[in-house]
């Protein structure tokens, strides 16, 4: 019996010893895409993923460079416009539960839209991303984090931050400095600004600064830490935030002392005033240099750029993440730390003009060598530098571009219809908050 038995199980374990080691055996279908057969070299599946990019991002040729030298992931770029509808085409993908991209673009502006649903995207801190981390600007990082800090929707990208743009040959004829230094001294505080624009005008005619809305994100983006809404809970601040009302105070003491242009932000005739010599300042984040050589071509050789009083502010960028939708997110993390690295964004911002979001970039020769004719041939790009790393964190919350709205059209009926100041802050702070009762 006992012969019977060992026999026995000498045949049964001959048998499992055929079915574990055999390259030939049971495992043949299921290898037969990451395999080469029998007895064969491994051979790694070939992956496709779509990679969703928003505007002038640039990246087509770091993506072909990446292409080249990575046959088994392919990576394949769609673009869109309008930012809008970039990300609605997420929204739409993610209810339904299909046809979102292995990685997605994500602008700052429609960040908690998206933060809210992490759960339809990965944590890049399951990822590795702790390990890079510190590699980024601190504020920048914290934009694409849960509240609690342990969800990492995005890797960022670039940024905004916001500077002075001025032209430096109307400040000379109106006797103000104009070197970048001095002129950055001479309206290093909101107060020093005022008084500076509005003895600019008188003398000169010229609008100081362009239009009412951009006048009013300078300030508005040194808020501290919240700007409309409470991060804890989402409830309305945007009426006891001091910085808001300095906001819209200041821009209405513009208005009334006639020192800021009429025109509407994005509007031909803006950009127009630019190119024509009718507005000395323009108040934007770093990206803002493309809109300004792209209007005014007439001035080149005018235009310089210095720091904006009492500190700085950021106004756009984006981040990187993946949904989970994807079936490749080790691979397509590996991109996006590589396009998203040191080097690549040093060549993003040679090419595309990205600002960076990792510091180290700004030590670098190619940096603090990169004089722009167009600015007079001064190094722009590290005005843009000492910009970025006075920013703080800042908390947006999901309807802060609806509510910022409500304020800027009341700037607008101020200066367009003369309407009182005072009645349209009462109504944009009532429509704040009847927005966030209604919770959008």
């Amino acid at each position: 019996m006992k012969r019977w038995m060992t026999l026995l199980l000498s045949a049964i374990l001959l048998v499992s010893l055929a079915a574990c080691g055999g390259g030939n055996g049971g495992n043949n279908s299921k290898n037969a895409e990451g395999t080469g057969g029998s007895g064969g070299e491994k051979k790694e599946e070939k992956v496709e993923l779509t990679f969703w990019t928003l505007g002038t991002a640039g990246y087509d040729k770091l993506v072909e460079e990446w292409n080249a030298a990575h046959p088994n992931i392919q990576v394949k770029v769609q673009n869109t416009g309008d930012q809008t509808a970039h990300h609605n085409n997420l929204i739409t993908a993610l209810s339904a539960g299909s046809g979102a991209p292995d990685i997605f673009m994500l602008e700052i502006a429609f960040m908690e839209k998206f933060i809210k649903n992490q759960d339809k995207f990965y944590n890049l801190y399951d990822l590795g991303a702790k390990d890079i981390e510190g590699n980024y600007l601190e504020w920048k990082w914290k934009q694409a984090q849960s509240k609690d800090g342990k969800f990492q929707i995005g890797l960022p990208t670039d940024i905004g931050p916001s500077v002075v743009y001025y032209r430096a040959d109307l400040m000379e004829k109106a006797g103000i400095p104009s070197d970048p230094v001095a002129f950055g001294e001479a309206i290093n505080t909101w107060d020093k600004f005022a008084a500076v624009g509005k003895q600019f005008t008188d003398k000169t005619g010229v609008a100081f600064v362009d239009n009412t809305d951009l006048m009013f994100n300078a300030l508005r983006d040194q808020s501290d830490s919240e700007i409309y809404f409470k991060k804890e809970d989402d409830s309305f601040i945007g009426d006891t935030n001091p910085q808001i009302k300095k906001a819209y105070d200041l821009t209405v003491k513009a208005i009334q002392e006639k020192w800021i242009g009429k025109t509407v932000l994005w509007s031909p005739e803006w950009g127009a005033a630019m190119n024509e010599g009718k507005v000395a300042v323009v108040l934007g984040p770093a990206w803002m240099k493309a809109n300004i050589t792209g209007n005014a071509p007439d001035t080149k050789g005018k235009w310089k750029v210095t720091q904006l009083p009492e500190g700085s502010g950021n106004w756009g960028g984006s981040f990187l993440t993946i949904p989970k939708e994807t079936k490749h997110s080790k691979e397509a993390y590996e991109f996006i730390t590589w396009l998203d690295n040191q080097d690549q964004q040093l060549r993003a911002f040679e090419s595309s003009g990205l600002m960076p979001s990792i510091p180290a970039i700004y030590d670098t020769d190619t940096f603090k060598n990169a004089k722009d004719e167009f600015f007079s041939g001064q190094n722009i790009a590290t005005e843009f530098a000492k910009a970025a790393q006075k920013i703080k964190p800042v908390y947006y919350g999901p309807l802060h571009d609806t509510t910022d709205s409500y304020f800027k059209s009341a700037l607008r009926n101020v200066i367009e219809k003369n309407s009182d100041p005072a009645a349209e802050w009462d109504s944009a702070v009532k429509q704040s908050k009847d927005l966030a009762k209604r919770g959008g």
